[in-house]
């Protein structure tokens, strides 16, 4: 069974960083390109950044440009999402996603993490 599991998130001071990992199980995910979003309460589910399957590939975001960095070891299907500079407005759940589409929608994406939430506030 295909399972996308995220962790590291928590509660950071602005400024602060944080790194998220996403452990992807139960299928080969070096043929997927995989992706981070983030959904606000109150607000629709946003892209973040992704990376291509291969890890050379990279997008981001304009909002979090220049503060997160995406990257993957393919070898042990992990991703990573590190965050620096943290922002209020960063607060969010965090999600991982899979896909083998070259497309960006949400519907796209084949497999989805349950979350794991940040809260940047002090």
């Amino acid at each position: 069974q295909v399972s996308l599991v995220e962790s590291g998130g928590g509660l950071v001071e602005p400024g602060g960083s944080l790194r998220l990992s996403c452990a992807a199980s139960g299928g080969d995910f070096s043929n997927y390109d995989m992706a981070w979003f983030r959904q606000a309460p109150g607000k629709q589910r946003e892209f973040v950044a992704r990376v291509s399957a291969s890890g050379l590939v990279r997008q981001t975001a304009n909002s979090v440009k220049g503060r997160f960095t995406i990257f993957r070891i393919v070898a042990k299907n992990l991703v990573y999402l590190q965050m620096n500079s943290l922002k209020p407005e960063d607060t969010a759940v965090y999600y991982c996603a899979a896909t083998t589409s070259p497309r960006g929608n949400l519907a796209d994406y084949e497999y989805w993490g349950q979350g794991t939430q940040v809260a940047v506030s002090g």
